[in-house]
């Protein structure tokens, strides 16, 4: 309940005056996010969500399982979209059992609604994918040997989900591994120039290779794409 409450000495002409404003946030945002439907957590139901600062809920089979909070710089749509990704290309989970909920908010206060959010729905108990790994961002190469978040080793990446690209064709070794990097809704590393560079190997953009039109998972790209390459 939010607390409006008169306070001090009764005197003429003064009194104090308490509003409880984060109280009274939390208890409209839980009213609302109660009161709506979910969405499915996919281009189609994510097409009206603006970029903008706001909260959300994610639904696994209609069970609440994350919930999170974006400023106006990494708005509700792009948080939502990368969710979309990861959910993509994983064993034992269907993206389609996946839904949303998400409010705009206008003006935030200092409290963290994320976590006080968490607190309502789940009495402090956390939810299944806060804390998991799912919202992380990639931890960059020096870390690729750390040990995997929850929601990876429950879901883990599906390397054998067809990859909806054809690769299938003659080129170089750093075209095939550019596109199926783009293709691919995880983290895909290859060996790039040196320094800070960003693009693909000398050796990769020196190689051609061939690509058969059967190979249309990233396993099978990556079994025909390594024979190819230089010792």
């Amino acid at each position: 309940m939010t607390k409006e409450t008169a306070t001090g000495p009764e005197v003429p002409g003064y009194r104090e005056f308490e509003f409880d404003l984060p109280g009274a946030l939390l208890d409209h945002l839980v009213r609302a996010l109660d009161e709506m439907e979910s969405a499915p957590l996919d281009p189609e139901g994510l097409a009206i969500v603006p970029e903008a600062q706001g909260v959300y809920q994610l639904f696994l089979d209609d069970a609440l399982v994350y919930i999170g909070k974006t400023d106006a710089e990494a708005g509700l749509f792009r948080r939502l979209v990368r969710h979309s990704t990861k959910t993509q290309h994983r064993a034992n989970l269907n993206p389609a059992r996946v839904r949303f909920k998400a409010i705009r908010i206008f003006v935030f206060t200092a409290m963290d609604l994320e976590t006080q959010l968490i607190k309502h729905y789940t009495a402090g108990a956390g939810t299944r994918w806060n804390g998991s790994g799912f919202g992380a961002n990639d931890p960059g190469r020096n870390r690729d040997n750390s040990k995997p978040g929850t929601f990876d080793q429950d879901f883990p990446i599906n390397i054998d989900h067809d990859i909806g690209t054809d690769l299938a064709d003659t080129k170089t070794a750093a075209e095939v591994v550019s596109e199926l990097k783009t293709a691919l809704p995880y983290t895909f590393r290859f060996d790039t120039g040196p320094g800070r560079s960003r693009k693909p190997h000398p050796d990769l953009a020196n190689t051609m290779v061939t690509i058969s039109p059967d190979r249309t998972t990233a396993r099978g790209v990556i079994e025909e794409l390594v024979p190819q390459l230089p010792p």
